[in-house]
């Protein structure tokens, strides 16, 4: 699951690509490639595949997708020069 988020263009996060079995191990080889977070929640993940690509994720996800913006925020922040 690939979400991306941007706040000038989106009211909510998207669903930006999904898949399993080859293509899941495929969106992961392709972000630790580009050096993108990844973060594991199956249930989550569970939830999101019911989202059509390119929609924005449902009110009800909302606080569970906010988690994982917290996190990739915070490895933001410890990446960055001088943190």
């Amino acid at each position: 699951m690939a979400l991306r988020y941007d706040p000038a263009k989106n009211l909510s996060p998207e669903v930006l690509a999904k898949g399993e079995s080859w293509l899941g191990e495929e969106i992961i080889r392709l972000a630790q490639e580009h050096d993108i977070p990844l973060y594991k929640d199956p249930e989550l993940v569970n939830q999101l595949m019911r989202v059509e690509t390119a929609a924005e994720i449902p009110p009800e996800l909302y606080e569970s997708v906010a988690v994982v913006l917290a996190f990739v925020y915070r490895l933001d922040q410890e990446r960055r020069p001088g943190a």
